[in-house]
Formats: C-alpha cells, structure tokens, sequence
C-alpha cells in the first residue's frame, strides 16, 4: 500500500489536488498504475498545463549525511549552494569560497537549512 502523499509524488500533482479529487488516503500499486495508465479528465488536463519550469516536487538532499526527503519547492527558497539537516554543524560542509559570504536560510523541508554562497 502506498499513501496519499506517495501518490502524489509519484502522479506529479500537488498533495492538496490528490485530496479536493478524491485520491485514497492509502491505494495499492495495482490501483496506482490504473490511474496513471487511464487517468482521469482533471489529471489529464492537469497534465497538459504543465510548462515545466516549476517543478511540483524536489528532491532535497543533505551534503552531509545523504538524507533526503521529497518536498514542494516553495518560491522564497533561493539557488541553494548546500543542503544541510538542521542538526548538523555547520563546519561540516566546506568553507564559503575566498570572497564569498554564507547565509543560513531555515525551514527548507521538514528539517533542512539551506545554504547559499554568494
């Protein structure tokens, strides 16, 4: 069984569109790739008005320890130089570059700091 956020993921539609279009809050993979081979109107439509240049999900990887977590992008978050999990220090990573400042941007995902170098 997957979940609902699962499914989403894996369609490429946001959480909130599986929910207002009725997508169980747990499916199986039979039931998953039925709906994505015949999908429904919405879906498709959805799907031809994509552009491609906002991606509905991301990937986030810590630099660190290679954590990762699927999350929405959010339209703040800046060209991150590193990702981190926000328990790490931040000596782990490498020094800013010569010239270059650090800044710490907080609430990326469920418990990452971006890092950008500028």
């Amino acid at each position: 069984m997957i979940t609902r956020r699962e499914a989403a993921q894996r369609l490429d539609i946001p959480l909130e569109m599986a929910v207002r279009h009725g997508i169980p809050s747990r499916m199986s993979e039979a039931e998953l790739t039925e709906f994505d081979t015949n999908p429904p109107a919405w879906l498709v439509q959805s799907r031809a008005n994509r552009t491609g240049t906002k991606p509905v999900w991301v990937q986030l990887t810590c630099d660190v320890c290679g954590f990762t977590e699927t999350a929405r992008p959010k339209k703040w978050w800046p060209e991150f130089t590193y990702l981190t999990c926000s328990h790490h220090d931040p000596d782990e990573l490498p020094a800013p570059s010569a010239g270059m400042s650090r800044t710490e941007v907080d609430g990326v995902g469920s418990g990452f700091i971006g890092i950008v170098d500028e």
